[in-house]
């Protein structure tokens, strides 16, 4: 398994123990495994064995699943990851409360007790790339992961963002490109249309009309529809 996924231009693997998708907890994965360590801990090892050394291994998952679980978080640490990244919200939580960055020095003492070779990794509300360089340096943290910060700005991860100055024309032409890579990246409908409407928010945001328009674009059927309402629009 590991000489393949080298072969393939893997430079790891991340297991998601974190998700909060209610289907995706029903059936036990995602934030689901933080009730069952035991399952947890059998799909590490499985994944250690596969990659027998090759590649890193690293889990992301939240601190609980209805409240802040410290032992689930030093079972973790046990396993000897190559990395953890840690949501500081419960699988509960989801995304309505701020993330508990309070806590953050916790565990990185906890880190540093149990495995100090495991790097760490922190998440939740980072919206820009100075807010996460921050983070990561108040809190001693080896980085820092931005999940829905992009959906904010598109240049989150740039040294210095432009989004500010982009024009409503600018957004336009960025959302037609990225519907255009869409459409030729997943020639035969790999992926489901419904993947990539929905971040027409992204683009088709803060100016006059742009909710008329995106209220269009989420009614398309289409890449094509959305790329004839595009058009239309210039």
């Amino acid at each position: 398994v590991a000489k393949e996924l080298v072969e393939m231009g893997f430079d790891g693997v991340d297991i998601n123990m974190g998700c909060p998708d209610k289907s995706v907890v029903k059936n036990g994965c995602g934030g689901g495994m933080i009730n069952n360590p035991d399952m947890a801990k059998e799909v590490i090892d499985a994944t250690k064995a596969g990659l027998n050394g090759k590649l890193p291994i690293s889990v992301k998952t939240r601190i609980g699943f209805r409240d802040y679980d410290e032992q689930w978080l030093k079972f973790l640490l046990w396993q000897k990851l190559d990395m953890l990244s840690i949501h500081f919200r419960t699988v509960k939580e989801m995304s309505k409360v701020p993330a508990h960055w309070e806590l953050a020095s916790d565990l990185k003492k906890l880190r540093d007790l149990i495995s100090p070779a495991t790097l760490l990794v922190g998440n939740g509300d980072v919206l820009s790339r100075t807010g996460a360089e921050e983070l990561a340096k108040k809190y001693q943290f080896d980085g820092v992961m931005i999940g829905r910060g992009i959906f904010h700005d598109p240049y989150v991860f740039a040294q210095s963002s432009v989004w500010e100055a982009f024009t409503p024309e600018d957004k336009k032409a960025l959302y037609k490109k990225h519907l255009e890579l869409f459409l030729a990246t997943y020639k035969n409908g790999e992926r489901k249309f419904d993947t990539i409407k929905k971040f027409c928010k992204i683009y088709i945001n803060g100016y006059p009309g742009a909710s008329d328009l995106r209220a269009k674009l989420m009614m398309a059927k289409t890449v094509e529809e959305s790329l004839t309402l595009l058009q239309n629009m210039e």
